[in-house]
């Protein structure tokens, strides 16, 4: 279940290449310190932040982001900095 989630987000971050290098820039800024010395070697997130995001997002800790909110996310990280 998680794989496909991830390969549908991975999809539709790869039909926006506007949005790649906002996409790389999150992957960068959550990803925990010297994550490459730990499995899964992923720049992943920890489990307790997103468990964190879920839970204040959709009201369960344990439910995966909508692939359209993923892409909403990274627009809005994208254009935040020229809100400022």
């Amino acid at each position: 279940m998680r794989l496909r989630w991830l390969a549908a987000v991975i999809s539709a971050v790869a039909r926006r290449p506007r949005l790649w290098p906002t996409a790389l820039g999150q992957i960068r800024r959550l990803a925990p310190t010297g994550w490459w010395r730990r499995r899964p070697f992923l720049p992943i997130p920890p489990p307790d932040y997103l468990r964190f995001r879920a839970q204040t997002a959709y009201g369960d800790a344990d439910r995966l982001p909508d692939v359209d909110d993923v892409v909403t996310y990274l627009r809005w990280c994208r254009d935040w900095p020229g809100t400022a």
